[in-house]
């Protein structure tokens, strides 16, 4: 049985105000609000059977707005980068808003992460529902987008659908900030990947090249504590890991990814998607983010694993298509997150 515990709204700071709701089923819990899709926190037991929030998050609507980690929110209309901040979709060029050194990254100054989504109760978990008007952040089309959080048994589920009118890239992500076990940094947390390919990028994260794992840093198939990650030469330019690994091609609609765990806590968090890749980031760039409590958040303190179409997609589609969606067709991103404690 999912139980639904309405809490005081927040002030939005723009005018308005933010819902919030806690969604528990008794083994893990959420709360999610109306503004970005945020999934402000999100309890799972630990070796002990003691539940505990697993998610960086902030204090008031003000905060949110005030951080650009995307913390807990929805990315988009296009998670990460496209390059220069333009596609050609039906043979018309398309300026996006530029946010991120010379791309645009996660949709734009004033992406979906800043929106003010509908809140609506399903028997498990909730939907939200989004409208993304023609040209905003410049990308074409009116985009109706749609997100359920379903929580069954030790799983929360994550589904998206999304559908435009003219031909646009829509790529979607939750970005939760995970950190199993409460401490001030994630570098004592392993992460393993199925994974063998990743994407080679340049100096402001476009992806180059399609590269093999093997004999490199990224090759994380077996259990790789974070701390050794640092320093290694893979990840200098990039203060960390913040790259994004390709998922075999398969009519599979979800496939394992990988599994992040602590060791101090015992919770293990595996990931199954149908995206076609999935960015891992460090939280390199996280330091003097105001989390909750007002604490400055610390770099390192969190790992983020992020399902989504390949970056720069409909520039680059040789790498896992162009990502483009059009008038009649149906985005769908679905993404399971299994968690787990070992003694």
């Amino acid at each position: 049985m999912v139980r639904f515990r309405p809490q005081d709204p927040w002030n939005d700071p723009r005018g308005g105000q933010i819902e919030r709701v806690i969604i528990d089923n008794g083994t893990i819990a959420i709360e999610v609000l109306s503004l970005g899709a945020i999934i402000r926190s999100l309890w799972t037991p630990d070796r002990d059977g003691e539940r505990a929030n697993i998610v960086l998050g902030c204090d008031s609507a003000s905060d949110y707005l005030a951080q650009d980690a995307h913390l807990g929110a929805i990315a988009g209309r296009f998670a990460n980068r496209i390059a220069n901040g333009t596609f050609t979709a039906d043979g018309k060029s398309h300026q996006l808003s530029i946010n991120q050194a010379s791309n645009c990254l996660h949709g734009g100054n004033d992406g979906f992460n800043r929106q003010r989504w509908n809140l609506g109760q399903l028997p498990d978990g909730v939907r939200l529902s989004l409208v993304s008007p023609d040209g905003d952040m410049g990308f074409p089309g009116k985009c109706t987008v749609q997100l359920d959080y379903r929580l069954a048994g030790n799983n929360l589920y994550i589904e998206i659908l999304a559908s435009t009118d003219k031909t646009c890239p829509i790529s979607l992500t939750q970005h939760s900030y995970f950190n199993l076990d409460g401490s001030d940094s994630s570098l004592q947390h392993a992460l393993q990947v199925d994974s063998t390919q990743y994407l080679s990028m340049n100096e402001v994260g476009v992806p180059t090249a399609l590269s093999s794992t093997q004999n490199s840093a990224l090759d994380m198939r077996q259990p790789t504590l974070m701390q050794s990650l640092i320093g290694a030469e893979e990840f200098i330019p990039t203060s960390g890991i913040d790259h994004c690994y390709l998922m075999p091609q398969s009519d599979q609609q979800l496939q394992r990814f990988g599994r992040l765990s602590s060791a101090k806590s015992g919770r293990g968090m595996t990931l199954y998607t149908n995206q076609p890749s999935v960015q891992v980031y460090g939280a390199n760039h996280l330091q003097g983010t105001i989390g909750k409590g007002q604490q400055s958040l610390c770099q390192y303190q969190a790992v983020c694993l992020e399902p989504q179409q390949v970056p720069d997609a409909p520039n680059q589609p040789t790498f896992a298509g162009d990502a483009l969606v059009k008038p009649g067709a149906i985005y769908h991103h679905i993404s399971r997150y299994q968690f787990d404690s070992e003694a």
